[in-house]
């Protein structure tokens, strides 16, 4: 009887993610706008070199125009930030899970050094039933090879499924329990290997929930402009002092401390006040 009723809701959940992805679609294509560029020029220096790894919302799928891309805003409100300009480096792929990212760090130059890399990831890991452990496995492997050559690394986590309207109940619910919990796992592995943490679902995912028609673009899965705008403003900060501290730290190393020289055995000297 129990073995009966469990593939009877395992049927009926299947059933209805073949309805979410009928109702969703691809009216977006899967090529978000080219992005990659140095943004703000003018400001003159040597840019600082952002990285976006991911899925479809670091890769910008959803905007119209690469200014409204995630990468494309993150990177010229950091260069206000900075005053400094910003070198954009997409390695995000569209519909990527946690264990593409090994592909996506391989697939970059040689030569190739970011000062600071925004990861998100998790929304198809959560679909494809990725377990948990193996998920935020690969997650941690990309932040630790990202933080051994000196890259500042800020990871969003998973976004809130429960906002996605196109994806009927109790699908959406379990979606949202699920992703939930693959977010706080993510923060800890991430967390504990170097990176910094934005909660995207405490971040952004009210303003999804009150506001889907404006937040969403088209297909009712990924965000519009106003969903990438939204996500930068909440990354920004985050990045931003990563980028410094990290940029802090590569100075102090460059430039060590001169030797002490040898200590006197006489008291300490009165200095003028």
């Amino acid at each position: 009887m129990v073995g009966a009723l469990a593939v009877g809701i395992r049927v009926g959940l299947s059933r209805q993610a073949a309805l979410a992805r009928r109702r969703i679609g691809t009216p977006l294509g899967e090529a978000p706008p080219m992005a990659d560029r140095i943004w703000r020029p003018g400001l003159g220096g040597e840019p600082v070199d952002l990285l976006m790894l991911g899925d479809s919302i670091a890769a910008g799928l959803g905007a119209q125009h690469r200014k409204e891309t995630l990468g494309g805003r993150l990177a010229k409100a950091l260069a206000g930030e900075l005053d400094r300009p910003v070198r954009l480096q997409t390695g995000a792929v569209v519909g990527a899970e946690s264990s593409d990212l090994a592909g996506q760090l391989a697939a970059l130059p040689k030569d190739y050094r970011a000062d600071v890399a925004v990861i998100i990831v998790g929304g198809n890991d959560v679909t494809h039933r990725v377990p948990i452990p193996v998920a935020t496995g690969h997650l941690a492997d990309a932040v630790r090879r990202l933080r051994r050559v000196g890259t500042a690394v800020v990871v969003g986590t998973c976004p809130d499924l429960g906002a996605l309207r196109a994806v009927p109940q109790p699908l959406r619910s379990i979606g949202s329990r699920a992703s939930q919990q693959l977010a706080a796992a993510q923060a800890e592995r991430a967390r504990s290997e170097g990176a910094e943490i934005v909660s995207l679902r405490r971040a952004v995912g009210p303003f999804f929930r009150i506001d889907p028609d404006g937040m969403f673009s088209l297909d009712r899965f990924h965000p519009s402009a106003l969903g990438y705008r939204r996500t930068a403003e909440a990354l920004l900060p985050v990045v931003r002092d990563a980028f410094r501290r990290a940029d802090a730290e590569a100075a102090a190393s460059d430039n060590p401390a001169p030797p002490a020289g040898p200590r006197s055995r006489r008291g300490p000297t009165a200095t003028a006040a």
